[in-house]
């Protein structure tokens, strides 16, 4: 029996995206800068804000992608070769591969288990040793709010504030998770945004620095726009990047930004069906908001297996349901177990490692209807034993 395909996250478009490219092409508009790239930077700031006055301040700067967000926050912290850098491990390698490009060394920090996000306990522990055996403290944390559930911020800025620490917040999964009634990304020094095309909003690629202040935001906008002077002729001072996004592709953005709360309340609400019908499965575990604190966006629906209860294992399930025309994924392996960060210093505690071992990613975009919730719970409690 064949199944239309039903993929994770698959982009969503609302019809407004080909207005705003169309005046772009109009006007000519067609290379990085312009009017769709400061409109878009206004909006997202709004949308972040809104209702935090602690956040006033933020500015957004649109970029090529997210990974070059946290690329250009690691630059304007001044991170370089010799530096250490925390880094949850338990993340996608776009959240660490930046530190290796400024010449500096991750240091991985494992998760706790209610937000599966870096904890705050063993952060602590980590710095401590690390200024123990290298006479300073880490230049930066990088904290992630993966699959768009918050970390336990109150606790890791506690502790970065602690030892005077800037936080970068990877929220690129998060765009509208809320921790304590406050966006992801405006709660650390700086956030990350991403634009792919499998995230809340998509520019077809792209990503975004929520800065401090503006000062700042004009430093991330010279970095990456190749660092030029301000000279009637090219000259550089400072290695820059080609990081800005297009203004066509912050016109994709625009139209992105009229659906972003319908696709929240979309992913929320496929959520809380997923929930309903698991918890009828013994064994299988969905993983929901764990405490009031917490508003995730719910990118993604994830589950925890427990091989012992329902005598199937995660990739089992995965096959099954992939012959169904299913796409499901296993949970991001741990950078520590990452061959290219092998040497990298790991503070854990088996909590990633065994999220990776039980967990599968099911789907949960704007085209994945109840229906197909349904059929796919239904399926995995066939191959779950009596």
């Amino acid at each position: 029996m064949s199944h239309k395909k039903i993929h994770l996250c698959l982009a969503h478009m609302s019809g407004n995206e080909q207005r705003f490219i169309d005046e772009a092409f109009a006007d000519n508009w067609v290379v990085p800068l312009g009017p769709n790239v400061d409109a878009f930077e206004v909006e997202l700031k709004q949308y972040l804000t809104d209702g935090n006055a602690s956040a006033s301040s933020k500015e957004v700067a649109v970029v090529s992608a997210g990974t070059a967000a946290i690329h250009l926050a690691l630059v304007l912290l001044g991170v370089g070769k010799g530096d250490e850098v925390i880094c949850q491990s338990f993340t996608f390698a776009a959240s660490a591969n930046p530190i290796a490009y400024q010449g500096a060394t991750p240091v991985f920090v494992d998760s706790e288990d209610a937000s599966w996000n870096m904890s705050p306990d063993l952060l602590d522990e980590a710095i401590t040793d690390r200024v123990a055996k290298t006479g300073k403290k880490p230049k930066a944390i990088i904290v992630v709010h993966l699959y768009g559930m918050p970390a336990m911020m109150d606790e890791i800025l506690a502790v970065a504030a602690k030892w005077g620490i800037p936080v970068i917040e990877d929220a690129a999964e998060a765009l509208g998770s809320e921790y304590k009634g406050k966006k992801c990304a405006t709660l650390g020094d700086y956030g990350v945004l991403s634009f792919n095309g499998n995230k809340m909003i998509t520019t077809s690629g792209g990503g975004a620095l929520v800065c401090p202040d503006m000062e700042s935001k004009k430093r991330c906008v010279f970095y990456s726009t190749q660092a030029r002077e301000p000279f009637p002729y090219y000259q550089h001072e400072h290695i820059g990047f080609n990081y800005r996004m297009s203004n066509i592709c912050a016109a994709i953005g625009r139209g992105q930004m009229t659906i972003l709360e319908e696709h929240i309340a979309h992913h929320r609400a496929l959520a809380a069906l997923y929930s309903e019908l698991f918890a009828e499965i013994d064994g299988i575990t969905y993983h929901s908001d764990p405490t009031p604190d917490s508003k995730s966006n719910f990118w993604l629906s994830t589950i925890l297996i427990d091989p012992k209860k329902t005598g199937v294992a995660p990739e089992d399930l995965r096959q099954h349901l992939q012959t169904l025309n299913v796409e499901t994924r296993p949970l991001w392996k741990p950078m520590h177990l990452q061959p290219i960060f092998a040497d990298a210093p790991a503070y854990l505690n088996g909590v990633s490692e065994n999220l990776f071992s039980q967990g599968l990613c099911l789907p949960s975009g704007p085209w994945v209807t109840p229906e197909d919730v349904k059929m796919i719970v239904s399926e995995i409690k066939k191959c779950v034993k009596d």
